[in-house]
């Protein structure tokens, strides 16, 4: 037995204009990543790689090359004996600098070992038997867009909603999140809000407290990443609990990642596998976090089903009952076809289901 990884690109396509605090996004590039045994191609484990524009650290120019070049490394090494040390794989094949690209391998490969069945981890959540409770996800845009996506999420059972803030006018945001608290009490809807890193340092400290009135369970990076002095500051002072997220990525040392928390000790910490660096780097997040007393989540970004659908089984690992960050899957018209399905607030794998893997191409 031999393996070989070879991928593909493949452009998704979004149904709306998402709107973010650093743009708007139409489109999406991804690459869809096959390993198969070259004695039995029909077996293979997908994973997917997909750099976020604006946000990766490995959203290079030359990316297509270096996923050759990673490729290309893979498939000289003829591994052929299993168990494999995975963690010791990906340290040697594929440098901290392309977390997209270690997640896509890890993730493939994982799925490889179980079988080519698109199973990272058998669990009960890939049984059926288990749910994972999900935020519902308000993009930026006109005050009716973001009022239309409120009243949609409210009627399809969402009990957490989170809301893309600081690309319009702050007065309508604040008028959007006053409506939901006439119609619902903290109890019955909880508000998460989304700044990406929008805020000026010097108008924070205002903002939240405008903010706190309407009861947020949270605020994700209110000012931008690597102020470590004013985001500490600010998670000490807020009336509004302050999650970490753009503010992990590229941080992949151990001892640099346990320094970070204890200098900044926020509230939570928000944990995209893509932008990590995979899974095993999300382990180490959750395990400082844990020892800290700091809260956590996990949060897809803008990948297809492959890449949510392992991200979604890892989340199903852990007992955390807090809502997930993993509604992103209906978001575009040519997605693949997958057994994930969203139903009242919650992300189910509906075993009854196959896949269509059709648009993956390699």
């Amino acid at each position: 037995m031999g393996l070989k990884a070879k991928w593909s690109k493949h452009l998704l396509k979004f149904k709306f204009e998402a709107g973010t605090s650093r743009g708007v996004y139409t489109e999406k590039e991804t690459f869809y990543l096959k390993i198969s045994d070259t004695e039995n191609p029909t077996v293979f484990g997908l994973g997917e790689i997909a750099p976020l524009h604006g946000l990766s650290i490995d959203f290079v120019p030359d990316f297509e090359q270096v996923l050759d070049n990673v490729c290309d490394t893979f498939n000289s090494l003829d591994l052929e004996v299993f168990p494999w040390n995975l963690n010791i794989i990906l340290s040697q094949l594929i440098d901290d600098a392309f977390p997209s690209v270690k997640f896509g391998f890890e993730t493939a490969l994982l799925d490889f070992m179980n079988g080519g069945k698109r199973v990272i981890f058998d669990n009960d959540f890939v049984d059926g038997r288990k749910v994972i409770p999900i935020n519902g996800l308000i993009w930026m845009g006109s005050k009716e867009f973001m009022v239309s996506q409120v009243e949609e999420k409210l009627k399809t059972g969402f009990d957490t909603l989170k809301l893309k803030i600081g690309a319009i006018n702050f007065q309508d945001e604040l008028g959007i999140l006053a409506s939901i608290r006439e119609r619902f009490t903290p109890e019955q809807i909880s508000l998460r809000v989304d700044a990406n890193g929008a805020f000026a340092v010097e108008e924070a400290e205002q903002k939240l407290a405008q903010l706190s009135t309407y009861t947020l369970h949270s605020i994700e990076q209110p000012i931008k990443a690597q102020q470590v002095e004013a985001m500490a500051e600010l998670s000490e002072k807020s009336p509004v609990p302050i999650a970490l997220d753009e503010e992990l990525i590229g941080v992949s040392d151990y001892v640099q990642k346990m320094q970070l928390l204890k200098k900044i000790k926020p509230q939570y910490i928000i944990l995209k596998p893509t932008l990590l660096g995979g899974l095993q780097h999300c382990r180490e997040w959750i395990e400082i976090a844990s020892r800290l007393q700091i809260g956590w989540w996990i949060t897809s970004a803008l990948e297809s089903n492959i890449g949510l659908n392992a991200i979604a089984q890892f989340t199903a690992e852990y007992k955390n009952t807090l809502p997930q960050g993993l509604g992103t899957g209906g978001l575009y018209h040519n997605n693949i076809d997958s057994p994930l399905t969203v139903e009242n607030g919650n992300l189910k794998y509906d075993t009854n289901k196959d896949w269509d893997l059709s648009f993956v191409g390699v």
